[in-house]
């Protein structure tokens, strides 16, 4: 089964992401726990928290068809200590606000060493920020999106996600979201059937399928190893509809929330629709 959805708004209070997310016909959803521009957030009442379950049941999503989405604020591998001490705290804190929903998976940017240390230790940074979140909280997956290596950020290659996978101690609650957007940009080619089982076969070498826990399905504005991050429609940008009958049509993706973050929140039905109908049969 294919859980395709989008990354849609929670405004007015966290029960209304549910309650969005079916008005397009979305099978899965993402949505920001808090602003994603702001350190801190009000609590979550009793009653955003009731009702934010009761709409989840109502329409049939269950915690593995939701793929929050924390802070862009959030550096778990800055190198400086006041500043990954508070990128930490609020990455607890989004953590903690998933136990609150019942959602078990949270994703996140691994981080991004600012030049200022090697890419190795802060990799290693990263993976002691998210062990310190696994030991605040319960059931709750630290789910790691691979980049498109823009700038100083990390989290651009298989090798690096698996270096911090490899670090985490409780390896049954890290997993991985891969972006197609960020993919292509990183320098990984998916877009003929050749080379999308090449990309995905050392994918699975070195990082593993068992620890996929959702993807982000987006078309790009930017060329392969651009290591640009540019969203595009779907059909609309560098891609090409073969690429995401590819997705659509593998079993290694089912019963994974497929998250639709392309720029023209206008279309996502249509493309939600799009995607459902390039299922074969």
């Amino acid at each position: 089964m294919k859980y395709i959805g989008a990354h849609i708004s929670a405004s007015g209070g966290v029960e209304n992401a549910p309650l969005n997310a079916h008005a397009i016909g979305a099978k899965a959803f993402a949505f920001f726990t808090k602003n994603q521009r702001q350190w801190f957030a009000s609590a979550y009442s009793a009653q955003n928290i009731d009702l934010f379950k009761a709409r989840c049941e109502e329409f049939a999503f269950s915690p593995d068809q939701i793929l929050p989405h924390s802070s862009y604020l959030i550096n778990l591998g800055n190198p400086g200590e006041e500043e990954v001490e508070k990128s930490r705290k609020a990455f607890f804190d989004e953590m903690s606000r998933c136990e609150q929903l019942g959602i078990n998976r949270l994703n996140f940017h691994p981080g991004s060493h600012l030049n200022q240390i090697s890419v190795d230790a802060c990799l290693d940074r990263i993976a002691e920020s998210v062990n310190m979140a696994l030991e605040r909280t319960n059931g709750v997956t630290a789910v790691l999106e691979n980049t498109a290596g823009q700038g100083t950020n990390l989290g651009h290659t298989f090798e690096q996600l698996a270096h911090i996978i490899d670090k985490v101690d409780d390896k049954s609650r890290v997993g991985v979201c891969l972006d197609t957007a960020h993919t292509l940009a990183a320098g990984y080619e998916i877009r003929t059937r050749e080379a999308y089982e090449e990309t995905f076969r050392r994918f699975d070498e070195i990082v593993g399928f068992h620890y996929l826990r959702g993807m982000h399905i987006n078309d790009s504005k930017k060329e392969l190893s651009s290591r640009v991050d540019r969203h595009d429609s779907i059909g609309q940008g560098v891609m090409n509809l073969d690429l995401f009958s590819f997705i659509v049509n593998d079993p290694r993706f089912d019963n994974l929330p497929l998250i639709l973050e392309t720029p023209d929140e206008t279309r996502w039905a249509e493309e939600i629709q799009m995607l459902y109908a390039l299922i074969q049969a």
